[in-house]
């Protein structure tokens, strides 16, 4: 039989066995394309907002990205692969196992086999398992508008919440890298209307069963009435919220400090806050880095990488990465382990970029001076080579008058 009749084979069978609710799984592997890093996919049957739909997991050397797809789309997507990028596919159904593989002289073979023991499928949106905060009896979360009263998530509110949720996993696995009880309190910068700051203190008082205390800051007077309110009604005692911004807000004695989606240098303000609590933990989400763009467009460097910043989104790109970077690099001057990542939530939002800095209890195997030294060196380099007078959190710690 010709490639091109196991490949039709195997798309028929995968067909037939959604069609008959039979359908499991596939996976596939052994990838040959050209997307770097890119080790397998797995598909799962899923029903998402009552629509049936192909969740495809992409497996990275170092994240997972998952994707849903109509059925339809996602049959002609994975008809795409086993033609192309993919040298092994196996279909997984309740009563059997059908294995497509390419073999070295480019030929295409299938084969089938029992499968070992009855495989029930599962419609069941697999991330809806993996919540550290559950949404049912959560009276916080209906006055939020978040659910109903059956502790239901509204269609419109079904992206936020996975969102949210996908933050608290994050910082479940930071807050595990300290000691054991050693966060008291924790400040969120800019808490908006809160949807953040109510499941952080509910993670720490229902999940880790701690009595820390959570204060969420925000500027707009109306959201921290609205807050406090549904704080008290919720019998949140060690959760209040507080009108002011970031740059005067007292932060002494917080052992973690959050800010997500600070406009600009407020970012810079936040991090300086934190260091100057020595807080344990800092976590935050920049966004428009717009200080060291004008910097950038305002010295017109002309160097080897000046292509990168003529265009209007490259320079725009750019300005994200140095200021980061160097955001980092003062984190680390003071002492802090840092951790810079793409947070991408499976909700199909847009990228976000989370800058952390984890207080270091372990002292250096050669001098702190040293190291420090280095580190100012590194960012006077950075910024001659991109044209920067000054990086505003770098003024606000002094370190300008270093470097």
């Amino acid at each position: 039989m010709s490639n091109q009749h196991h490949l039709q084979q195997f798309k028929d069978q995968l067909t037939a066995s959604i069609s008959s609710n039979v359908f499991v799984k596939i996976s596939l592997g052994n990838y040959q394309g050209n997307e770097k890093e890119l080790k397998q996919i797995h598909i799962r049957r899923v029903k998402i907002k009552r629509t049936d739909m192909l969740s495809f997991t992409y497996r990275y050397k170092t994240r997972d990205i998952i994707k849903n797809f109509p059925v339809s789309e996602g049959i002609t997507l994975i008809s795409h692969f086993i033609s192309n990028d993919f040298k092994i596919a196996t279909l997984f159904t309740a009563e059997k196992e059908v294995i497509l593989e390419h073999g070295n002289k480019q030929q295409i073979s299938i084969r089938e086999q029992t499968s070992g023991k009855a495989v029930k499928p599962d419609l069941t949106h697999n991330k809806e398992k993996k919540r550290l905060i559950q949404p049912i009896g959560k009276p916080y979360l209906v006055q939020l508008k978040l659910t109903d009263s059956e502790g239901n998530v509204f269609k419109n509110a079904q992206d936020k919440y996975k969102q949210i949720n996908q933050y608290i996993e994050i910082l479940n696995s930071l807050v595990k890298e300290l000691p054991a009880g050693s966060v008291k309190q924790v400040v969120d910068m800019g808490s908006g209307k809160g949807y953040l700051t109510f499941l952080l203190y509910d993670y720490f008082q229902q999940v880790l069963n701690e009595k820390v205390k959570v204060t969420g800051v925000e500027y707009r007077e109306d959201m921290v009435q609205l807050c406090n309110t549904i704080a008290k009604q919720s019998g949140f005692e060690q959760l209040d919220f507080v009108q002011g911004t970031i740059e005067d807000y007292d932060v002494a004695g917080i052992d973690l400090l959050i800010a997500l989606h600070a406009c600009d240098t407020a970012t810079d303000d936040a991090i300086f806050k934190g260091i100057k609590a020595n807080a344990k933990l800092i976590v935050v989400a920049p966004c428009c880095h717009k200080q060291i763009r004008r910097e950038m467009e305002k010295s017109k460097v002309k160097n080897e990488i000046s292509v990168l910043t003529k265009y209007g989104i490259f320079l725009e790109r750019q300005a994200e990465m140095v200021t980061d970077a160097i955001r980092a690099l003062i984190l680390e001057y003071f002492g802090y382990k840092t951790k810079v990542f793409e947070f991408i939530s499976d909700a199909h939002t847009p990228k976000n970029v989370l800058v952390v800095g984890v207080k270091s209890a372990k002292s250096e195997s050669y001098n702190i001076e040293t190291k420090k030294l280095e580190i100012l060196q590194k960012i006077s380099e950075t910024k001659a080579y991109f044209g920067i007078s000054y990086h505003h959190l770098e003024r606000l710690l002094g370190l300008d008058q270093l470097v």
